[in-house]
Order: C-alpha cells, then sequence, then structure tokens
C-alpha cells in the first residue's frame, strides 16, 4: 500500500483521539526518521522526549533482543535479574531509596498519588486529604494524573475527577501558601512544565515549596517524566536545584522507546506509606522492560550523554535566540537543556506543518509554542541543519 492508503486504513481502525500528521514512519537512524517511502527527516521531537540516545543504537538494540531470547515476562509475585539490576541503577542516579516500575508515567502519577495519600492516612486515619498541583500543568491522561491536570479543557468533559485538588501557580509561592490546609498531604509539580508552554521552575519558588512542606509535613512529589533523564543537562531535573523531593516520577526517555515508567520515593515515605496490597501491576518491571532501562543507563555514562547536552543546550539557545531576534512573531524563547520552546504571537500549526515538508519533525506545546525536545546525542551540525530548515519555514508560512 501506499501513504495514502496506509492512513485511510488508519482512519478506519483506530480510534480518533489524534489528529495525526500525514506522514507514515517507518525507521530510523541516529537522529533521523525515514516514512514509508523513503524520506528523511531529521527529528527534533523524539518520540516526545523519548528516544534520547536517538534511532537504531546497536548495543540497545542488541540487549533487548538478549533479553527476548532469555525471558520476557513472570510476574512481580516472583524476582527477576534485570529489576533488581535496574532499580539498583536508577537509585544510584536519582539519589531515591525506592522503586516502582510502572508501564507509563501516568500510572508513576497515580502511583505517587496513592503513596502520598496512603502517608497522610497512616498519619491521622482520615480519607480526606488534599493535594495542591500547579495550573497549565500536565501529569498524564488517567483519572488520578487528569485530576492533578492543571487545565480545565482536558479534565471537564471527565468530571468528577477524584476530588480534594487545589491548583496554584507555577513560580507563585504565596498562591501556594494561599492553599495549604490541615489537609494538605502534598504539592505535585513538574520541575519544568512541558505541555504547559516549557515553564522551568524558579530556584527560589522550588526551595520555597519545599520549606513548606518540611514545616508541615507535606510530600513534595516532582514530576520528572519529561524533563528527566538528561533533558535539562542533570540527570533528573531537580539535582540542577538541589531541591531533592520526597516522591518523583519518571518515564518516556527512561526506556528509550520501550513503554516503562517508574516512582520513586525516599525511605521515609517507603517506611509509612504504601505496603503489600496497596498497589500493582501486572507488566511493570518485568524483564524486558527492566532490561532497557539498565542499557539505557549504562548507556547514558558510556556515551557521555549529560555531557553532550551541557555542550550542546548553550549552542542550541544561541541559534533559537537568533530567530527570535529575526522574526516580530516570535516573542521569546524559554527552557532549560535540550527542552525548548519559541513563544510565537500567532498558532504555530503552519510553521510545523511547512517544517515537516521540509523534512523536519517539530512539536507544539499549546497553539502557539514550537516545543524542541531532541535526541540528547544531537551535533552542533544537526542544530545548524534544524535552524536552517525552521528560518525557511517560519518565512513561508506566516
Amino acid at each position: 500500500m501506499n501513504m495514502q492508503e496506509y492512513i485511510d486504513e488508519a482512519e478506519k481502525a483506530l480510534l480518533h483521539t489524534y489528529n495525526r500528521y500525514q506522514v507514515v514512519l517507518d525507521k530510523g537512524d541516529g537522529v533521523y526518521l525515514y516514512d514509508i517511502e523513503g524520506k528523511k527527516y531529521l527529528d527534533f521531537v523524539s518520540g516526545i522526549a523519548v528516544f534520547a540516545l536517538g534511532y537504531n543504537n546497536k548495543e540497545y538494540n542488541d540487549a533487548l533482543k538478549a533479553q527476548i531470547d532469555k525471558l520476557l515476562h513472570t510476574s512481580n509475585y516472583y524476582y527477576n535479574v534485570p529489576a533488581i539490576e535496574a532499580a539498583k541503577k536508577l537509585k544510584k542516579v536519582s539519589g531515591m531509596d525506592r522503586v516502582f516500575f510502572t508501564n507509563s508515567g501516568a500510572e508513576a502519577v497515580e502511583g505517587a498519588i496513592k503513596a502520598a495519600r496512603k502517608y497522610a492516612y497512616l498519619k491521622d486515619g482520615k480519607t480526606d486529604h488534599e493535594i495542591i498541583a500547579m495550573n497549565h500543568s500536565f501529569h498524564g491522561r488517567t483519572f488520578g494524573a487528569l485530576s492533578v491536570t492543571g487545565n480545565p479543557k482536558y479534565r471537564e468533559a471527565f468530571e468528577p475527577m477524584i476530588g480534594h485538588i487545589k491548583f496554584a501557580d507555577m513560580n507563585d509561592l504565596e498562591s501556594v501558601k494561599a492553599k495549604v490546609t490541615d489537609k494538605t498531604c502534598a504539592v505535585i509539580l513538574e520541575t519544568v512544565q512541558g505541555e504547559g508552554g516549557i515553564h522551568p521552575a524558579e530556584k527560589a519558588f522550588l526551595e520555597g515549596v519545599r520549606g513548606i512542606c518540611d514545616e508541615k509535613d507535606i510530600l513534595l512529589i516532582l514530576d520528572e517524566i519529561q524533563c528527566g533523564m538528561g533533558r535539562t543537562g542533570a540527570m533528573f531535573a531537580w539535582q540542577k536545584y538541589g531541591v531533592k523531593p520526597d516522591i518523583m516520577t519518571s518515564a518516556k526517555a527512561l526506556g528509550c522507546g520501550v513503554p516503562v515508567g517508574a516512582f520513586m520515593m525516599t525511605e521515609r515515605v517507603a517506611a509509612s506509606s504504601l505496603t503489600s496490597g496497596d498497589h500493582g501491576t501486572t507488566y511493570g518491571g518485568n524483564p524486558f522492560a527492566a532490561a532497557a532501562i539498565c542499557k539505557v543507563l549504562e548507556l547514558y555514562e558510556k556515551e557521555h550523554v549529560l555531557e553532550n547536552v551541557n555542550e550542546i543546550a548553550p549552542y542550541l539557545e544561541g541559534k533559537l535566540d537568533s530567530l527570535v531576534e529575526k522574526y516580530d512573531v516570535i516573542e521569546t524563547r524559554r527552557g532549560v537543556g535540550l527542552m525548548q520552546g519559541l513563544i510565537f504571537k500567532e498558532p504555530v500549526a503552519p510553521v510545523i506543518q511547512k517544517a515537516l515538508e521540509n523534512g523536519l519533525i517539530l512539536i507544539n506545546a499549546g497553539t502557539n509554542i514550537i516545543r524542541l525536545v531532541p535526541p540528547l546525542i544531537i551535533s552542533k551540525e544537526d542544530v545548524d541543519h534544524m535552524t536552517e530548515i525552521l528560518d525557511s519555514s517560519i518565512k513561508n508560512s506566516i
């Protein structure tokens, strides 16, 4: 079948919950993707911050092939070596003490919420505890994750949510303080907001929230699903601030393509929250998923991924800033590391479409923001190539 025939078949069979770009992708190599007709695309989306190591990494592929031939799945009623090794490695790079593996970021958020509520329940035996989340946040599509997602358009058709959720404003400490009550059990926020428009937390704000939580025995949950795993230049974005959470979530680049997630916590929280029978998963942490995590963490160190991010990010920022200076239609750039956004004065869909036609894959974050979350292995030459195509696409579409 040709491209259009595949698209037509997809529209007959798949539930229409995505307005997909009219491209059928076939394979990837390095920082490039190819469609079924052989057209080559420079990828500055990386599966929405997933393919940190790029495509077709031989060592990664070989590790997964070896695990397929050995053991794909048992269940969490038994131990398996890859999960034990993955947890050990993840503890080391995160500084957290306990790990629960999930299948996705949304599931990791669900587990984090349950852990926080159980922690509070064990203190006073009550079930009316409140969680403070941030406006413009995004934590996932499942009910718990959606309940703490600070954008009404995602929630309104599915009300009522889980309840006892309040929303404060990112980087406005007084707004958080105003929401705190004796019932508050947790504050949840993305260290760098992604879907909400690429908003990094300010250091003083994060430190202030940590102080409130310490004073009142409230748990701080940091969502590092998109901004973690090296994207900001630290393994987890909170490490750049020196503000450690009580619970944190991870996914996306944690498996670099294999659907995996995790929530992690300190020993203090683990000792007084979830216990046997409180939470579970059929597939989470199975040998295949865990083997992916092990190899990803090994390759991050071997291939100096964090060092590359810290070298390339300033160069990318400079190139994006030059576009801001060149075009009045661009208001500003904001972001950290290889998680950047260009904020336009009008919708960016035409620019993204033109870039796709010109062989560059981009994604938005809201109607007027182009989000750039490329593989973490990109080079300065890749940044130059991207800038050239994006420049032309802006010029010819707006």
